[in-house]
């Protein structure tokens, strides 16, 4: 494994937006949207192992971690795994954020860890990478799905993604709308939701608004 970067901040995304989280960002990932702002975790970083991660989150005392990138799931599969099972043995809760393009029924998953699974819409230029399959292995009351909207079109292709694989509100399925930062107006972006009337999530990045929208480590 190579861990970036690892801190205790607020989560600013998903279903926990707002609560006290450790982030461990590992480093590489296969995709190269273009609205990333994690650059910097696509080369930086240093090789870890899974209990040197674990030492390393027990010192920052909370029981709530996100796993993340870059893209952690092109980390080792036996190496993850087995982070997951040492989480899972002392009661943390762990969500593990995917950009939908890695096969996430390779994992098994414990109480209280959930996939934050990424839909990447066209301005991303990366929606002919995603694993569709992803849609069938998403087990709705546990897991979430997030599109990172940057224009009409694309919350236009998000909202036909969910009629076409009925990842449908109503049977479940967790659904996470948020605007690409600075470029989506918010407002049109709710009338939009509403309009639709579909049941999803609306959320912006709270760690921008609380912290520079460039600092890193929060």
């Amino acid at each position: 494994m190579r861990l970036n970067e690892m801190f205790l901040s607020i989560q600013g995304e998903t279903s926990t937006a707002g609560l006290p989280t450790i982030f461990v960002r590992f480093t590489g990932c296969n995709l190269r949207c273009t609205w990333c702002d994690t650059k910097y975790s696509y080369f930086e970083g240093d090789p870890i192992t899974p209990l040197e991660v674990m030492d390393k989150i027990r010192n920052l005392k909370c029981k709530r971690v996100c796993l993340t990138g870059g893209e952690p799931l092109i980390q080792p599969r036996a190496e993850m795994q087995q982070l997951l099972d040492m989480l899972a043995a002392e009661g943390y809760e762990v969500s593990i954020e995917t950009d939908g393009s890695i096969d996430i029924s390779k994992y098994q998953l414990h109480d209280k860890q959930r996939f934050i699974v990424d839909m990447k819409p066209p301005s991303s230029g990366m929606s002919e990478k995603m694993h569709w399959e992803n849609l069938r292995h998403i087990v709705p009351t546990r897991d979430e799905i997030k599109f990172v909207v940057g224009s009409r079109e694309d919350y236009e292709w998000c909202v036909q993604l969910v009629r076409e694989h009925d990842v449908d509100p109503a049977k479940g399925y967790q659904l996470v709308f948020s605007p690409v930062f600075r470029q989506v107006d918010l407002e049109e972006m709710v009338g939009w939701i509403l309009a639709d009337e579909l049941d999803a999530r609306f959320q912006v990045q709270l760690h921008k608004i609380v912290w520079d929208p460039d600092k890193r480590g929060v």
